[in-house]
C-alpha cells in the first residue's frame, strides 16, 4: 500500500464497522494511501446516517483516517470538468467519476473500491480493484 493506492468511501466506512469487510478495509487504510476530501465528506455522512456514530465519535475516525492517509487530494473545478467527462465516456455515476478523476489526478495506480468493476482499467493509467474480492 502506497500513496498510489486511493480508497473509495466504502473502503473507509468498512473500516469502522464490525463488518467482515473491517480488518481488509483497515489494513488498506493503514497502508498511507491516498483519499479524497469528498471521502471525507461522505464517510462523515454515513458514519452518522447509517453507522449512527456520534459527532464525537466521527471526529476521532475522520482524525485517524487523516493521520494515516498519505494524501488527501482536494476537490477541484478541474477535477469536476474531468468527473463529467469521465462519466460521459464510461458511464459512471457522477460521485464515482468525481472520485476517479481525484485518483488519477493524484497519479494513482490502483483504485480500491467494491462498488466498480474489479480489474476495470481507467484512462491507461489506473486499475479498479476491489479488495474484498476472494
Amino acid at each position: 500500500m502506497s500513496a498510489r493506492d486511493f480508497l473509495d468511501t466504502n473502503v473507509l466506512v468498512y473500516a469502522f464497522t464490525t463488518d467482515a469487510r473491517s480488518e481488509a478495509a483497515a489494513a488498506l487504510l493503514a497502508g498511507g494511501c491516498t483519499i479524497g476530501v469528498q471521502g471525507l465528506n461522505e464517510f462523515t455522512n454515513i458514519a452518522r446516517r447509517k453507522l449512527g456514530m456520534s459527532w464525537s465519535e466521527i471526529g476521532e475516525a475522520l482524525a485517524a483516517i487523516r493521520e494515516l492517509c498519505a494524501g488527501i487530494e482536494p476537490s477541484t473545478l478541474d477535477m469536476h470538468e474531468n468527473a463529467v467527462s469521465l462519466a460521459s465516456r464510461h458511464g459512471f455515476a457522477m460521485f464515482d467519476a468525481v472520485m476517479i478523476a481525484t485518483a488519477l489526478k493524484a497519479g494513482c495506480e490502483t483504485f480500491w473500491s467494491e462498488d466498480l468493476q474489479d480489474g476495470r482499467r481507467i484512462e491507461g493509467a489506473m486499475t479498479i480493484r476491489n479488495p474484498f474480492a476472494g
